[in-house]
């Protein structure tokens, strides 16, 4: 991974969690996925530099409203499912849960790391290709901040019965997926998936 891509991947992850605040079927009525990903940036952003503690990096704040407002707009099952690749099938049910569940907290680490650096970026939209009809659509945009390059970022989102649902982001044409699909690959070569559990459960026990 470049270096640009290893700083980014952060407080990318951070702004991916803050389209799912609006992603709701309510928020559908008045526009489509790129206009509630728009708002969604601009609300997070906003709450960020009025709230001094979750700036600070207050914990509690920060977790209290990602379980509240944000969790529930994305698709863990599929992310994690995603980035298991062909070793999904081969886990249990019960492994599954527990994969699932491991990877939310992962995430939900990062994002409570980087959430007050979303303010220090620009972003620009591009035009949304989409398709009446269409389920799943990508959500493009440009993140930019003084001084540095302008990173092309990508979300996949799913139309669901509950609303958009985010599954994937692309920082720099590179999936969030992809990237730990090859470290999962690598862990359970090691030690299984209880390897891989074991990994993530111990690093989130860490945290």
């Amino acid at each position: 991974m470049r270096p640009k891509m290893a700083g980014a991947y952060a407080w990318i992850l951070a702004l991916g969690f803050s389209l799912g605040v609006v992603f709701t079927p309510a928020a559908q009525a008045n526009g489509g996925p790129d206009e509630i990903a728009r708002n969604a940036t601009e609300e997070v952003a906003s709450i960020v530099r009025q709230d001094r503690d979750i700036r600070a990096g207050n914990k509690k704040k920060i977790h209290a409203l990602v379980e509240a407002k944000i969790l529930p707009h994305f698709d863990f099952e599929r992310m994690t499912r995603l980035a298991m690749g062909k070793n999904w099938r081969d886990a249990s049910v019960a492994q599954q849960a527990v994969l699932i569940e491991e990877f939310r907290a992962m995430l939900v680490r990062t994002y409570a790391a980087s959430i007050s650096s979303i303010v220090d970026y620009k972003f620009e939209y591009k035009a949304l290709r989409m398709s009446p009809g269409d389920t799943e659509v990508m959500v493009s945009l440009e993140a930019s901040k003084s001084g540095s390059p302008a990173i092309p970022v990508d979300y996949r989102v799913e139309k669901q019965a509950a609303g958009w649902k985010v599954y994937d982001i692309l920082v720099d044409g590179v999936s969030l997926i992809t990237v730990y699909r090859s470290s999962f690959n690598s862990e359970i070569k090691k030690g299984g998936v209880d390897g891989l559990i074991d990994t993530l459960r111990r690093r989130n026990q860490k945290a």
